[in-house]
């Protein structure tokens, strides 16, 4: 894998694939991006209906929802266990070019680190309200008891990685999801929506982060 750093338009870093010649966040903000689609139409909704809150992340890639998602909890005191799902982790030589905690705050640092050193397929206790399970899994091979209230839905774009994106991977979401359960991701295509809709969620286009009119937010009723 041949991985690159790129200097996004809000100055967070972000992971340039040649591969799949494709980046890890949007060129026109990481943080920007990640607070606006997995956060505020994601995370924040669902700490609006419970205080503890299930995630489930599609790619944990630069650990960049995890640590935001960790700060979010840290702040509103509500208890986040957050499972994840890789099956190319990022070596940390990598992960330590990152700019994210020094943009978010640098206190987050030791947590950010101790995300990417700690063991795979078992429970971490991060901080007092953040625990996090990564598995070397990959989405079609995914089984696990847990329920989820959301699901950040964060692979590379259809066009990349096709496999990723099949109503087969989104039922089997939808069955993770608890009811009110939600699904975000930056992604607004239309065959995308189609598929969920028919698999049963209550899917929403909503305006996108910058640079992007649109993002797909989807409910299990």
């Amino acid at each position: 894998m041949s991985i690159q750093l790129y200097s996004t338009k809000d100055n967070s870093h972000t992971l340039y694939n040649s591969v799949l010649d494709e980046t890890y966040h949007s060129r026109n903000g990481a943080i920007t991006e990640s607070l606006y689609v997995f956060l505020k139409q994601g995370y924040e909704l669902a700490v609006t209906q419970k205080k503890q809150i299930r995630v489930l992340e599609i790619g944990f890639g630069t650990g960049l929802n995890a640590i935001l998602t960790l700060q979010a909890a840290e702040k509103s005191q509500t208890n986040c266990s957050y499972y994840t799902l890789d099956i190319f982790p990022l070596p940390l030589t990598v992960i330590n070019t990152l700019n994210y905690t020094q943009l978010l705050e640098p206190a987050l640092q030791k947590y950010y680190t101790n995300m990417h050193t700690c063991s795979w397929n078992t429970w971490h206790t991060i901080t007092t309200n953040f625990s996090l399970y990564k598995a070397d899994q990959s989405v079609h091979q995914f089984q696990t008891n847990h329920t989820f209230d959301v699901v950040y839905f964060d692979a590379f774009g259809p066009d990349k990685q096709p496999d990723m994106w099949t109503k087969h991977v989104f039922e089997m979401l939808y069955n993770k999801l608890n009811s009110q359960g939600i699904f975000v991701t930056y992604s607004a295509k239309g065959e995308v929506r189609r598929m969920l809709k028919e698999i049963g969620f209550d899917v929403e286009l909503l305006p996108g982060p910058p640079m992007k009119r649109h993002m797909i937010r989807a409910i299990k009723l």
